[in-house]
């Protein structure tokens, strides 16, 4: 009969996906090592389900499949401890094991340690064993239960592994659909003001046309965007472009592209940036506007004018950028939270919560850092740090 306990034990050796492969070096590692600490020819990793134990590494035999029946981990995984048994023939729940009466072994010297998820399943041993009566020193013993979560530890590696390695996959899909789903209108309003701005009545509106070309190169800009950041999702996102940045053009088009928010709320943004980082071009200026159109939105949303001042300078081994703006501001239990996926802060501005998260983890990937502060204008200051690689390499 199934139990609870045997669905729960499946499932999570399901998500190891350690079954039916070919023993992995690291592990044939971890089960030589514990034969040598343990002083036997032989030691393996079991992993026992409901219906058989898995050899998934072994040293001193080839590993192999058994009926749970005939397991002797089966017969201690009940109840999960360090086993250790000087002769098998004399413990009751051995002395009649096929791997014990000869039938498939002659095991007198047996000792075990128990494989537990860190979800508290245990799903299988690390077992050492010999054919001859024998014993474990206490230094042995405390080994082989070291060794028996590194083993876990190991297959949690893998795990999450290669769950991020599915992630990543399905993260390009969806960025391929996306970019599609949106250079299709995109590619349509692109086209519309083209036909506008070729237009003869252009001729006699001067102030229409400059207006018609600045959205056309906000379209363009849009475009570059979305190629480039398609090209980072397909990536896993996990190297972004290493390249001089000129920080003040990416600034300049960042208040381009709010130029309509800017000017619906009267905002003076200021700057005062002198320096060329290294770093991903696109992916710094997606920062840049995140951090800009939120010092807006949520200044606005307290009915303030708002005032915006972006800085950057270099500092040892990298660079400092600063965005100051006089709004709300963040209270300081609040500055780490603000950070986290979802999460807004108390203003009643509209937002889905996501931009600083996404910050974060984009700075993270230039190996940088970014903060909340108080700011000398009243309200929030972020900082952004992002370090010099050619420093870090020639260190």
């Amino acid at each position: 009969m199934v139990t609870e306990l045997d669905i729960t034990r499946r499932e999570a050796i399901d998500a190891y996906h350690v079954i039916g492969e070919a023993p992995a070096p690291d592990l044939q590692g971890i089960v030589r090592l514990a034969a040598t600490v343990c002083g036997v020819d032989t030691a393996v990793i079991n992993i026992i389900d409901d219906r058989s134990q898995h050899q998934i590494a072994a040293v001193g035999f080839e590993p192999a499949v058994c009926s749970r029946e005939d397991s002797m981990c089966a017969a201690v995984i009940a109840r999960p401890g360090r086993v250790v048994v000087p002769d098998a023939r004399l413990d009751e729940r051995f002395a009649a094991n096929p791997f014990v009466t000869g039938e498939i072994a002659h095991v007198r010297f047996y000792a075990s340690s128990p494989l537990i998820t860190p979800a508290g399943v245990a799903i299988g041993t690390l077992c050492v064993f010999n054919d001859s009566v024998g014993d474990l020193e206490e230094q042995s013993r405390e080994a082989l239960d070291l060794l028996a979560h590194q083993v876990v530890d190991l297959l949690e590696l893998r795990r999450i592994s290669r769950e991020l390695g599915e992630s990543n996959d399905q993260l390009s899909r969806f960025a391929g659909q996306i970019s599609h789903d949106l250079r299709n209108p995109l590619t349509a309003l692109t086209g519309f003001l083209e036909l506008a701005i070729d237009s003869p009545d252009m001729d006699n509106a001067p102030e229409a046309a400059r207006v018609l070309a600045r959205a056309e190169s906000a379209a363009d800009r849009m475009n570059a965007m979305i190629s480039d950041i398609l090209s980072y999702a397909r990536v896993g996102g996990a190297s972004p472009q290493r390249k001089r940045v000129d920080l003040d053009a990416v600034m300049h088009a960042v208040v381009e592209d709010l130029d309509a928010t800017i000017s619906a709320s009267a905002a003076d943004i200021a700057q005062d940036i002198d320096v060329a980082p290294v770093g991903d071009p696109t992916l710094l200026r997606a920062v840049l506007q995140n951090v800009v159109a939120n010092a807006l939105k949520f200044t606005t949303a307290v009915g303030r004018v708002p005032q915006v001042r972006v800085e950057a300078h270099a500092v040892h081994n990298g660079w400092r950028i600063t965005v100051d703006d006089n709004g709300p501001g963040v209270p300081p239990a609040d500055r780490d939270r603000v950070f986290a996926l979802m999460e807004r802060g108390h203003s009643d501005a509209e937002g889905l919560g996501i931009g600083l998260s996404t910050c974060r983890r984009v700075v993270e990937a230039h190996g940088g850092r970014i903060g909340l502060d108080d700011s000398p204008l009243g309200g929030a200051r972020v900082w952004i740090l992002l370090p010099d690689p050619t420093v870090a390499t020639a260190s």
